[in-house]
């Protein structure tokens, strides 16, 4: 079971990650990215309702009618935003006004019901739980590193601390939201990169003199 937690985690952190590879939860980087601490918040609850979302339709998968069962999953995932938004109204009323709609609109983000539809209904309650909880995060860690970057050149701060000196000058494109279009399209370049490098690696060695010998594979066999 552990082997297959770590396994799910680096899925969703990496392998599988929810903006680098599947492309999806894109549209939330123009809404809250030019602010660390409201893209905290946001990542946050993206993964409570993707972890506890798909948990809980994993548990319901056998009662649930395949006619009806996007409206299930809409219905379950609507549930978990409205605990979202209620609890940051009463907890943090500032963040809730800064955020205004868009907390309601985490129903909407593709990841959501990406991970219901491709992975909770195929799967038990434990794994589905994990894996809206990686997801969450690998969406969340993207989102978190372009409002670093933006928040820092567009107002000099990071969660709202000045930490630029005096005669830094603030990139005003960075508050607006095409800069968040042309990080993200920066980070799945370089994700890109990265990937395609690694795996001509692999393929260099595996057909390397020091690499694995294929009569010896065969003659095992």
């Amino acid at each position: 079971m552990k082997g297959q937690s770590a396994k799910i985690m680096k899925d969703g952190l990496w392998t599988n990650n929810p903006i680098f590879v599947q492309v999806l939860g894109i549209c939330s980087t123009l809404a809250v990215t030019n602010s660390l601490k409201n893209t905290l918040i946001m990542a946050l609850g993206v993964t409570f309702a993707t972890a506890f979302g798909s948990a809980t339709l994993s548990a319901l998968k056998t009662w649930t009618p395949r006619k009806v069962r996007m409206i299930v999953q809409v219905l379950v995932l609507s549930f978990y935003v409205i605990i979202i938004d209620i609890a940051l109204r009463a907890f943090q009323p500032e963040i809730s006004k800064q955020l205004g709609p868009y907390v309601g609109l985490i129903i909407t983000n593709c990841i959501l019901m990406g991970r219901a539809e491709g992975y909770a209904l195929a799967n038990k309650v434990w794994p589905s739980f994990v894996d809206g909880v990686a997801n969450g995060l690998g969406y969340g860690a993207v989102l978190m590193s372009i409002a670093a970057v933006r928040e820092f050149l567009g107002f000099g701060s990071l969660f709202g601390l000045k930490v630029a000196s005096d005669w830094f000058t603030p990139w005003t494109i960075m508050i607006m939201a095409p800069s968040a279009f042309f990080l993200v399209a920066l980070a799945l370049w370089g994700a890109k990169t990265y990937n395609a490098s690694a795996e001509a690696k692999k393929k260099t060695a595996a057909t390397s003199p020091g690499g694995p010998n294929p009569g010896a594979v065969s003659a095992t066999k």
